[in-house]
């Protein structure tokens, strides 16, 4: 009869997690289908708690959905038949994943809200550190009896008024490398939580095109200043190669008036848009105090200096230097 029980259990228990199966591939199948934009986000470190807050902040605006990778994927190609698409958020799911659904059309406000969330942690053994960790000059509350225990480090100290003092600043661990057990020991005895850890953006998911997430990053401004500088590319080239494109033609009006302009100046020809500058080069004194012709205290323009009269060349004749007479 125990016998029975206990496969009455088994069974109700194996039906209650294929409910809980069931019902996430639902859940996640109606985000899909439901929201077109996936932020992909690595959650490692994050506790309960700090997980609780994030949603909340998120609430109304997107939802963020954990689960076991296999399933993840699984749930996604279920829905892949009819939604292809879909598939291209797979290869991103690894690690510990989590999936922002969002419709609103700001990425970057949701993205800021995501990663606004940080709480400081010590170093861990073990662990890759996320930043570099400084470990700055100064006195501490540590004991003499400590200063051996940094000098292993490699850490200059001396003894002021019963603590140890730490001489300089020194980089206890580098970005990227593992946290060794001397290190984290002493951040832990300095009380120094260096690391922060929050949600990290690993990828974005856009009506059925994904991107790397630094593209939130780009601003408009970034763009039209790439669209321009891009522009002033071709231009150059054509002009270079006296190949005619729409960004080169400003240039060329722009030098075919410059090329008119100056054989009018020249010569009697004219044309309006030359008129005002013939008059400039006839009468300078015309142009205003900008260039130079400053008007009169009286308002009146001040007349023109007189032209220094020209000196007769003198006659050589009968000088005696005629080479040939």
């Amino acid at each position: 009869m125990s016998g029975k029980v206990g496969g009455g259990q088994a069974k109700k228990a194996g039906g209650s997690k294929k409910e809980k199966k069931a019902k996430y591939f639902k859940k996640i199948t109606t985000y899909l289908e439901t929201y077109t934009k996936i932020l992909v986000v690595l959650c490692d470190n994050i506790g309960s708690s700090q997980m609780q807050k994030i949603r909340r902040s998120l609430r109304g605006k997107a939802v963020l959905l954990m689960g076991k990778n296999t399933m993840m994927r699984k749930a996604i190609r279920s829905g892949s038949g009819e939604h292809p698409e879909w598939e291209a958020v797979i290869p991103y799911i690894t690690g510990n994943i989590g999936l922002v659904f969002t419709n609103d059309s700001d990425l970057q406000k949701i993205r800021d809200i995501c990663l606004e969330s940080k709480v400081p942690a010590a170093a861990k053994s073990g662990i890759k550190a996320p930043d570099n960790v400084i470990v700055p000059k100064g006195i501490t509350t540590l004991e003499p009896t400590k200063t051996s225990f940094l000098q292993a480090l490699n850490i200059a100290s001396k003894i002021n008024k019963g603590t140890i003092e730490i001489l300089q600043d020194v980089q206890l661990i580098k970005k990227g490398d593992k946290v060794g057990s001397s290190e984290a020991t002493l951040l832990q005895m300095l009380d120094i939580k260096p690391f922060q850890y929050g949600l990290q953006m690993i990828a974005v998911y856009d009506d059925g095109s994904v991107f790397d997430a630094e593209v939130l990053d780009i601003t408009d401004e970034v763009i039209l200043s790439k669209f321009g500088a891009g522009i002033a590319n071709v231009a150059s080239l054509s002009l270079g190669l006296n190949f005619p494109t729409a960004a080169a033609f400003p240039h060329v009006v722009i030098n075919a008036y410059k090329n008119l302009l100056a054989i009018a100046l020249e010569t009697e020809y004219s044309f309006p848009q030359a008129d005002q500058f013939k008059e400039l080069a006839a009468n300078p004194g015309a142009a205003g105090p900008s260039s130079g012709g400053a008007p009169a205290a009286g308002g009146t323009a001040a007349a023109p200096a007189p032209e220094p009269e020209k000196e007769e060349e003198e006659e050589d004749e009968g000088l005696g230097f005629d080479l040939f007479g």
